[in-house]
């Protein structure tokens, strides 16, 4: 797209004047949390060790490679600001991620703190900044508290089954830009396919004197090169709502319904942006960003991509890697990711437990990969955990709502944070209102409320099941359909497919979890079932229960677990370092065969 970057951290929202503050920066530990009372954010400690950033100090990458819990960290670096260059405009420092309770100084006055490991956030810092050389402190708290949203993150000792070891502080860029006094802050973006139309809502920042006709938002819309449309409208508040007709005028002045392109996962045509704003008649911010045209929404029990029927090929991804754990190496590394899992077949995955780095989701919407966006658990219920859990998943689906590769929200995940919630009411309470806060800022996309068993409220209903034989795993969904869903029979041996109180309403269905196949030939490491010791054998299990699934006849897609080893969990397509176990062909063909094959 043309707001493309390399390494600009947030590609739907791209401005020119911007520094990568990544790198080296100063480090020390504060077990004993005398930090503060120490001042560490006026006068960093002599003793102190060098960390890479965003890459956490429990990983190779960042240098220091240790894996024990520190409650506190510290970070120190500078940076350089130039007068002249400031005049008239603000400085903003973003932190794309860092878990979990972070405070920021800038000069040793404070800038902000935020609450949260996997939502980012930002800090105007103009007012503490002086020209020429700087400093920024940051302190970063994190526990073992399983009321948290942690996802993946053990918070014991060791690591164990599927839980790893613990991200603690930066683990996404940090960096800053120079924005105009008069700016756009943001643009919630929603295609009308239905009638053609894109909704643009923009927030505006301006003095408040400004506000009124002289101050102008402008969209201007192109397709390969070629322009579609330009609307314009004066801001009279901080929030202003465009509706732009996608029809593109052809040469005898008509309108060409059929031009308007659709994103599909065969053909995701996106559309460039050119957003700016205009104070009496001069441009004072311009932001480049991209768009599609695409619908997802149910039909009975289908899911329809833009009115055809969606047949879901989805593997599990949890975004590991060996040397970086949630922070991928690199951007190659994400574009390497989607290329691989294309080629074994799959149009989808299915983010698990965390929120990945906006770099991926631009590069799933450019190659059209569709991808379930979940939210890192909490693994214990109290009132802290309810506020907790809400508020950093609301600002999550703010965060990520415009990319048109995401196509579901799935805020919780096997119960895990809501262990009771088949019987209990309070609980069921808290889904039923997590489902309905999400509708409220997305009415759109599904909402999968406790994907895998037990559900509530949820758009489609999902099943785990990591049933190792194929005819087995077929036949219980073809002969005790009516009881699985009448919860008469536990779907997977052990586990009710809804909670009490609530039926199921004939939504979609789709395995959500299954495979696991561990093809390992050591004695280390697990996966569901036994473990295959050669591809031959690999692949004949994953064709077996792939193969089952897909003749499930009222199952519309599957998502395989999982991408990649993640430390102690060896059932992935590839390795660790990102080897493909079996050739990909042979997954692609069981994946892509017809039905009846």
């Amino acid at each position: 797209m043309k707001c493309y970057m390399k390494d600009y951290p947030r590609p739907q929202f791209v401005r020119s004047q911007w520094e990568n503050l990544n790198g080296e920066w100063e480090f020390a530990f504060d077990d004993e949390l005398s930090g503060m009372a120490k001042a560490w954010y006026k006068t960093f400690p002599g003793e102190h060790l060098k960390i890479r950033v965003p890459y956490t100090y429990e990983t190779k990458m960042s240098g220091i490679q240790d894996e024990r819990a520190h409650p506190c960290v510290w970070y120190h670096r500078g940076f350089l600001a130039d007068a002249a260059s400031m005049d008239g405009k603000r400085l903003i420092l973003h932190f794309e991620g860092s878990d979990f309770r972070t405070r920021v100084w800038v000069n040793g006055l404070c800038a902000g703190s935020h609450t949260g490991g996997y939502a980012r956030f930002s800090f105007d810092i103009t007012d503490l900044v002086r020209a020429g050389e700087n400093d920024i402190t940051v302190m970063v708290e994190d526990s073992a508290d399983v009321q948290q949203p942690r996802g993946k993150q053990r918070w014991l000792k060791d690591s164990y089954d599927c839980w790893y070891v613990q991200t603690t502080g930066i683990w996404k860029t940090v960096w800053t830009e120079l924005v105009p006094e008069i700016r756009m802050d943001r643009v919630k973006i929603t295609p009308v396919l239905e009638k053609n139309l894109l909704e643009l809502e923009f927030t505006v920042s301006a003095p408040q004197e400004c506000f009124g006709p002289d101050l102008m938002v402008q969209a201007d819309i192109s397709l390969d090169g070629l322009p579609v449309n330009r609307v314009l409208g004066a801001a009279f508040s901080d929030h202003v709502v465009l509706s732009v007709d996608m029809n593109r005028t052809g040469q005898d002045g008509e309108l060409h319904s059929w031009d308007v392109k659709t994103w599909t996962p065969e053909e995701p045509s996106l559309y460039d942006l050119e957003l700016s704003v205009r104070y009496k008649a001069e441009v004072t911010d311009t932001v480049l960003s991209y768009c599609a045209m695409r619908e997802i929404r149910i039909d009975g029990p289908n899911v329809l991509l833009n009115g055809n029927p969606l047949y879901q090929r989805l593997i599990l991804d949890q975004g590991y890697w060996k040397d970086s754990h949630l922070t991928p190496p690199d951007e190659d590394a994400l574009i390497l990711d989607i290329d691989r899992i294309r080629a074994l077949g799959f149009n989808g995955v299915r983010k698990h437990q965390k929120v990945e780095d906006e770099r991926f989701l631009y590069w799933c919407d450019v190659k059209g990969m569709l991808v379930w966006s979940e939210a890192p658990a909490a693994y214990r219920f109290t009132d802290y955990a309810v506020q907790e859990f809400t508020r950093e998943w609301m600002e999550i689906v703010e965060q990520n709502y415009n990319h048109p590769c995401i196509i579901t929200w799935t805020p919780f995940n096997e119960s895990w944070g809501i262990n009771r919630v088949e019987t209990r009411a309070d609980q069921q309470h808290f889904t039923e209102a997590i489902y309905h806060l999400t509708k409220s800022l997305d009415p759109y996309r599904p909402v999968i409320v406790n994907d895998g068993w037990e559900h509530t409220v949820s758009d489609i209903l999902t099943l785990h099941d990591y049933e190792e034989k194929g005819e087995i795993l077929k036949e219980r969904y073809v002969r005790w359909k009516d009881q699985i869903f009448s919860t008469e029979v536990y779907h997977n041996g052990f586990k009710s497919a809804l909670a009490n109180g609530y039926a199921y309403r004939g939504q979609p269905v789709i395995i959500s979890e299954y495979g696991g196949i561990a093809f390992d030939n050591g004695d280390s490491g697990w996966g569901y079932g036994h473990k295959v010791t050669d591809e031959d054998a690999f692949v004949e299990r994953f064709d077996a229960v792939t193969t089952a699934v897909r003749q499930i006849p009222y199952v519309c897609g599957y998502c395989y677990t999982q991408v990649s080893d993640v430390q102690q969990e060896i059932n992935g397509l590839m390795d660790s370092e990102r080897n493909l176990k079996v050739n990909p062909d042979r997954i692609r063909a069981v994946n892509l065969r017809k039905a009846g094959d």
